[in-house]
């Protein structure tokens, strides 16, 4: 399995819906000099959502958007396990330190289906077929990142010292943060 990896930039935070949003993968060369073209991915409607590609360890599912040139857009719903147990105290955990910002990254786990080497090192994935996001500590794409954690808990966004303003992700200059420190 390959992966390729993107930053985390929380924004809104929401524990009622536990979603995140962002850019899944990029064109541009991750930290050991591969690119995945966005253009040239395949994937189903929905994959699933791994706490640190851990097979064993779903936490959610994803749905990612069309791909552009730019990258490939997603939107992941963390689960909400009512039943205590090992599988609630991980997704909870995993959602956890999302929202703490300790997991800053997610990464696509994928097979290459056609792929050149790079003059200068690396490999480009011309084609590819996506099968899985997951949330990482340790993201090496840094051009993708998750753009928002929607959030309308008034307690957390008090805990966290902010506040939602109703601006879309997509309005937003790349890198610009739509929260508003107190």
């Amino acid at each position: 399995m390959n992966r390729a990896y993107s930053l985390l930039q929380i924004k809104e935070l929401d524990d009622d819906l536990r979603i995140i949003t962002g850019m899944a993968t990029t064109p541009e060369p991750d930290r050991v000099g591969d690119i995945v073209e966005p253009l040239g991915a395949q994937f189903a409607k929905e994959i699933p959502l791994l706490w640190q590609h851990r097979h064993d360890s779903p936490v959610g599912i994803t749905e990612l958007g069309k791909p552009t040139k730019a990258g490939i857009p997603f939107k992941a719903t963390f689960a909400r396990i009512v039943e205590d147990g090992p599988l609630k105290q991980m997704v909870d955990m995993a959602w956890q330190a999302v929202k703490a910002k300790l997991v800053r990254g997610v990464s696509i786990g994928f097979r290459p289906l056609a792929y050149e080497y790079l003059d200068k090192g690396g490999i480009r994935f011309t084609e590819s077929e996506i099968f899985e996001l997951s949330v990482v500590t340790i993201p090496a794409n840094a051009s993708a990142d998750i753009q928002s954690i929607k959030s309308a808990d008034a307690k957390h966004r008090k805990d966290f010292g902010v506040k939602l303003v109703s601006k879309s992700v997509s309005s937003l200059p790349k890198g610009a943060v739509s929260l508003i420190k107190k």
